[in-house]
């Protein structure tokens, strides 16, 4: 099967959307995807995509990242998620999608890709490491989802304060 790689667009989404609750379920949170293609085009200024597509399937997986600062190294990409649908992984698929984003990293001139993985997924993990990867299990994620927002600012008073400016 042949699969081209190319820049993500809007009428993409339905499929890239697709892609992203199977990983949830493939991650045992099938529940956790509140995203919407509605969303995604709303919010489309804020990420960046790829696609693998064949033309006997459609869209097979899909690379998600933006544009980052990290504070130690500058400008970065974040990869958010490289999916590759079930059916067709183990052909070489995830290598192209990440290589495409390796190149944009250093067509942009980034200093860093950083990217998560969990500590089950070892096929993932096994393909960083043969691609070089560094694998650090120093840092624990922190997440605050928009209760948790809410609730932060009600607990430190946000609002009460003095009005902030740029």
């Amino acid at each position: 099967m042949e699969v081209t790689i190319r820049r993500a667009v809007e009428e993409d989404f339905p499929a890239i959307l697709t892609l992203i609750k199977e990983l949830a379920e493939y991650e045992r949170s099938p529940n956790a995807v509140t995203n919407t293609v509605k969303q995604m085009r709303q919010e489309k200024d804020h990420f960046r995509c790829f696609v693998a597509e064949s033309e006997e399937n459609g869209i097979v997986g899909m690379a998600l990242y933006f544009f980052a600062y990290f504070t130690w190294v500058g400008k970065s990409i974040y990869l958010e998620d490289i999916i590759v649908s079930r059916e067709f992984r183990k052909r070489g698929i995830g290598a192209l999608l990440m290589k495409r984003v390796m190149k944009e990293a250093m067509d942009a001139s980034c200093k860093r890709v950083r990217w998560q993985v969990l500590d089950w997924n070892e096929p993932a993990i096994s393909f960083y490491r043969k691609c070089g990867a560094e694998i650090n299990g120093d840092w624990l994620n922190c997440t605050f989802d928009e209760n948790g927002i809410t609730l932060f600012n009600e607990i430190t008073g946000v609002g009460e304060e003095p009005t902030y400016t740029d």
